[in-house]
């Protein structure tokens, strides 16, 4: 399905925001991409995405998003307003850490105000929508809805609950569910990097497009997780995913926790909590600063770093400490006499307390990369890309190559815009990607006759005089599996198990094992519930259907047909939010 235009939203931890681009620009030249330009009124930020914030007023009516949001959001904090508002910042993080998530989530604000998840989500998704609509208009006018094929990333080591949850807040504004695909943040960034013409890497020497055969590790360090897989090229050009995708959440906004912390370590946590709470406007200007100055600090700095910290958090810290002295603060403490001084606005550090701020991230994802090379199937991998926001800095870039230097690190230009225009290419031509790698193994609990040879007697039930065993995990796909793109990995006969019944349903689980035996075993999760339609009762037991479950798409397509007329659908349902 060819759409006239399609148009990509990266909703970011730290940063969001949308490009698109037209089919007659594609065929010609891929790269035509168009992003929004964004400012920021704090700090004069000029930037293709914009801050993840999003303001909502007192009735909880969606009232702006971004920059536009912070700005406002601190004025009338300085007008002190802001009570009964809700502000969200940093919120995407809660579907990569939430386990058991349903539709019904609430969402807490800078305040601790609850407000539904959903909500918050489908307002930013619906807000970068119609900005984007808007856009586009200007560049063509006559555009209808179906001519749009929308794209929107999700890190590649989200669950399928979360990755439903995103569809689903999508739809709420407007977004047709056959035009909306969702797209893998560093399967989207391989793409990008994929199309690159020749590229200069930070040795000065150049690369073309990759050959076939080749395997590159594509690192997207964002500002929440750091979202790692691996591809080789094959000879047809598409992309074969080599092992399974994987990281954690060490990206980018650790190094603000860890200079937050540094600052607390000074003044003590009361004095930062009411420094961000009472003075909103200058703790924001505080966090821009802070973003601007992170990207330029460099492995090779040696002298000291000044950091603008505004005179009201030294304020809050004299009316909370009254008779105490910043300097005595300091110097009280050994690990930072004569390497920090703090005058009025004006925080002065030692290059290697600066350059200590990335420790935490940058061990933990070269750590992790480490782990990862020690895989057979990864082993031989000798390109590393690096992309995403966090990316861009110098201290990852150097904590990588010197970690790894038998291997080549491309950090391609607009390391940062990679996902979001990578999106853009794959809802162009999403079969670019030929197979991936299985994150879990997948199956549905199910009972057989029981078997006291190997099953456990505490699973045995009795059901209509026949011994049966319970919560078995009948396995569809095993974790680390290679499966094709578009190809059923699995077919499967239901029937119903009551002449009366509408409908069969069972349970689908995932497993980190790749062969579990029961579905209670450690390492199994349920995921959701699948239901197929069953209304028409009048032949009693004899229906059911053939299912066919596809896992090797970002997201898992499920189709039945009836076992008596392949030629008729059997609607179905997966439920992972239920």
């Amino acid at each position: 399905m060819s759409s006239i235009l399609v148009a990509a939203i990266d909703f970011g931890t730290t940063f969001s925001g949308y490009a698109f681009s037209f089919l007659h620009d594609y065929t010609k030249d891929p790269l035509k991409i168009s992003a929004n330009t964004w400012t920021a009124g704090v700090g004069n930020l000029v930037s293709l995405k914009t801050s993840t914030c999003v303001l909502f007023d007192s009735t909880q009516t969606f009232h702006s998003f971004g920059y536009e949001a912070e700005e406002k959001y601190s004025n009338l904090a300085l007008d002190d307003e802001h009570h009964d508002w809700y502000y969200f910042k940093r919120f995407k993080m809660m579907l990569y850490n939430k386990m058991g998530l349903t539709r019904e989530a609430l969402l807490e604000d800078e305040k601790g105000k609850q407000m539904e998840a959903m909500k918050v989500f489908s307002s930013v998704i619906g807000y970068l929508k119609d900005h984007m609509w808007t856009t586009c208009e200007n560049q063509l006018s006559g555009i209808q809805d179906s001519d749009i094929t929308w794209v929107l990333t999700v890190p590649a080591i989200w669950n399928d609950s979360s990755k439903q949850f995103m569809r689903e807040a999508a739809e709420k504004v407007g977004i047709c569910a056959n035009k909306l695909m969702i797209a893998l943040e560093p399967e989207a960034a391989s793409l990008y990097c994929m199309h690159q013409p020749i590229q200069k890497d930070t040795e000065n020497s150049t690369f073309g497009v990759f050959k076939s055969g080749q395997k590159y590790m594509v690192v997207d360090a964002g500002g929440g997780t750091i979202d790692i897989t691996v591809h080789e090229v094959q000879e047809n050009g598409t992309l074969k995913e080599l092992h399974k995708a994987n990281g954690g959440d060490w990206g980018g906004t650790k190094v603000d926790e860890s200079f937050k912390s540094l600052l607390a370590d000074i003044v003590g946590n009361d004095v930062m909590e009411a420094f961000g709470s009472i003075h909103k406007y200058d703790f924001l200007e505080f966090l821009t600063d802070f973003e601007v100055k992170k990207r330029t600090i460099h492995p090779k700095l040696a002298e000291k770093v000044t950091f603008k910290v505004p005179i009201s958090l030294l304020e809050t810290y004299r009316e909370t400490n009254p008779g105490n002295n910043i300097k005595t603060a300091i110097t009280s403490k050994s690990k930072y006499k004569n390497k920090l001084t703090w005058t009025g606005d004006k925080l002065r550090m030692d290059a290697e307390i600066t350059k200590a701020l990335f420790d935490e991230s940058c061990k933990k994802i070269v750590d992790h990369l480490k782990q990862l090379f020690r895989h057979s199937i990864v082993k031989d991998v000798s390109s590393i890309l690096l992309v995403g926001g966090f990316a861009e800095s110098p201290m990852l870039q150097v904590a990588i190559k010197e970690a790894f230097k038998n291997k080549k690190v491309i950090v391609p230009q607009d390391a940062g815009l990679a996902v979001l225009k990578g999106a853009v290419l794959y809802g162009h031509k999403p079969k670019t990607i030929s197979a991936r790698v299985c994150k879990y193994t997948y199956g549905v609990g199910t009972t057989m006759n029981f078997d006291s040879a190997i099953h456990l007697k505490s699973k045995k039930i009795i059901k209509n005089d026949t011994e049966l065993c319970s919560d078995i995990f009948s396995i569809h796909v095993s974790v680390g599996q290679l499966v094709k793109v578009g190809e059923p990995q699995v077919s499967q006969n239901y029937t119903v198990i009551n002449p009366k019944s509408t409908s069969i349903g069972f349970n689908i689980y995932t497993s980190n094992d790749k062969e579990p035996t029961y579905t209670t075993e450690e390492g199994c999760t349920r995921l959701g519930y699948l239901t197929l339609d069953m209304p028409d009762t009048t032949k009693g037991m004899d229906r059911g259907a053939s299912v066919h479950m596809t896992f090797s798409g970002t997201e898992i397509v499920v189709t039945a047909v009836d076992k008596d007329d392949p030629e008729k659908i059997v609607s179905t349902t997966v439920d992972f939010l239920g």
